[in-house]
């Protein structure tokens, strides 16, 4: 039943994120959001036809598309409320309540890079993103694309074998492009194929820029390889740059309208890399956290002091901004400010992209 009230939700026109998650907050249940009161429902700013939708049983919502998808053996959902939902596409401004999955759902809570670029790329630009793919993804990181054609698909064939996170535009029950089929099933084999959309939706052009912010939300970084002004990347990469990530771009020729994206984010502050080092170097101890499987400390390794282990029982080896940690704890922002400082300078945490702070294992 549960998720069979997820897809319903999921199924009212014009119910966004923001007004699901004011269902959840109020009704504490996905289930207990339909068939209640109409009374209850008017406050929250929803339209007749979906407080009409409301009054429904699920199951009277779902559509064919979604009948199948449940009954199907090779796709998941990952919900708001579960334990694996993705922790840095949590803390965007208006992230999915609901992930459609196919393939290893296991990458979700994995170092994720995204690289991205011109869907009409040159013959270089093609293999410097498989390079970089291959090589950010040998140390460790998952690489996030959007399946396009060009430097997409060339960053989802470069870590093929490392793993690699294709985030959708339409349905995860249909492959756009259609010419990329036989790469979507390569890369469900180590990797994972992820979408926002219901089964059955497909190929609309405002999908793809709402895409593009989940594609920035679930990575520490946006590389972007070879893009136009105007491309699609670099609303990628600005989206990043909102949610406190890194962005990185790969300069080229000056002669080349390609350059030209790459060229500005470099001006506008991205990080000019010339080699999967250098972005490994920036992303820091944040990457270096991340890359050994979201190692958890033995119980016995906290700090002495009291205020400091107060913090570090309310801190995870995820990232987390000073206003959750506070809110943890008990302890104002100046309070918190000074004991972070001593604990980064202890070496019991890291301070990570977007002014957020994490735990680091004990070293070896």
């Amino acid at each position: 039943m549960t998720d069979r009230a997820w897809l319903a939700l999921d199924r009212i026109p014009g119910l966004g994120p923001v007004r699901q998650r004011a269902l959840l907050e109020r009704f504490g249940a996905v289930e207990r959001c339909f068939q209640t009161g109409a009374g209850a429902l008017q406050d929250l700013g929803l339209q007749a036809t979906q407080i009409a939708a409301l009054q429904k049983a699920p199951e009277d919502i779902l559509t064919p598309a979604d009948r199948r998808w449940l009954e199907s053996p090779d796709t998941d959902l990952c919900r708001w409320t579960d334990a694996d939902y993705p922790p840095l596409l949590r803390h965007i401004s208006d992230p999915p309540l609901l992930l459609y999955l196919r393939g290893q759902r296991a990458c979700l809570n994995q170092a994720m890079l995204a690289i991205v670029g011109s869907r009409s790329p040159t013959a270089t630009g093609v293999a410097t993103a498989e390079a970089f793919a291959k090589n950010l993804g040998e140390a460790g990181l998952i690489i996030s694309s959007g399946l396009a054609l060009g430097i997409d698909a060339a960053a989802h064939r470069g870590a093929l074998h490392s793993g690699t996170v294709a985030v959708l535009g339409t349905g995860a029950d249909l492959i756009y492009p259609r010419s990329h089929l036989q790469l979507a099933r390569q890369i469900t084999g180590q990797g994972l194929i992820l979408s926002e959309q219901p089964p059955d939706t497909g190929p609309r052009s405002g999908l793809f820029p709402r895409r593009n912010r989940i594609i920035s939300g679930l990575s520490l970084g946006v590389l972007v390889v070879e893009a136009a002004e105007g491309s699609g990347s670099l609303i990628t990469a600005r989206l990043a740059m909102e949610q406190g990530r890194e962005v990185f771009a790969i300069p080229g020729s000056i002669h080349s309208p390609l350059s030209r994206g790459p060229h500005r984010l470099i001006r506008d502050g991205a990080k000019l890399v010339e080699s999967a080092e250098d972005v490994l170097s920036e992303l820091g101890p944040l990457y270096a956290v991340l890359r050994d499987g979201q190692a958890t400390a033995p119980a016995d390794w906290q700090p002495e002091d009291p205020a400091q282990a107060k913090v570090w029982a309310a801190m995870d080896f995820d990232p987390l901004a000073p206003e959750q940690i506070a809110s943890r704890c008990g302890l104002t922002l100046t309070e918190l400010s000074a004991i972070l400082l001593d604990m980064e300078l202890q070496g019991y945490l890291a301070a990570c992209p977007g002014g957020r702070f994490c735990r680091l294992p004990p070293a070896s």
